[in-house]
């Protein structure tokens, strides 16, 4: 895989979804880019592993790591539908925004189904 655009680090909260009305995951991390392939590849066990929550939906930059952690702290306390609207109104057709870099689309299959009300 190559990536086409790069992305210098900064700060950024993001959420990954399995599906537009599908489990969701918020995150923070300096190196979106490095942070997707590591979700792509299920580097990390947990969460978005098992449930394979891949989908990058929104993402914010911020200028410092403490502003982008307050974000996501925010964000993760929201309910579900506020959270729904935040995706739509940046993104209303759910496209996968990890393809702009770089990244493969994902397929469209059906994997495990995630639990009624996600962590974040």
């Amino acid at each position: 895989m190559s990536f086409h655009v790069t992305m210098e680090r900064h700060p950024c909260v993001y959420i990954l979804a399995r599906s537009s009305h599908g489990t969701f995951y918020t995150g923070v991390t300096s190196n979106l880019v490095q942070r997707i392939h590591q979700h792509r590849q299920g580097t990390f066990q947990g969460y978005t592993k098992d449930y394979e929550i891949k989908r990058l939906v929104w993402f914010e930059r911020h200028e410092t790591m403490d502003t982008a952690i307050l974000r996501e702290k925010r964000i993760k306390r929201w309910l579900r539908t506020w959270k729904y609207d935040l995706i739509n109104s940046m993104n209303p057709t759910w496209r996968d925004l990890a393809e702009d870099f770089g990244f493969d689309p994902l397929p469209l299959g059906r994997g495990k189904a995630g639990p009624g009300s996600s962590p974040g």
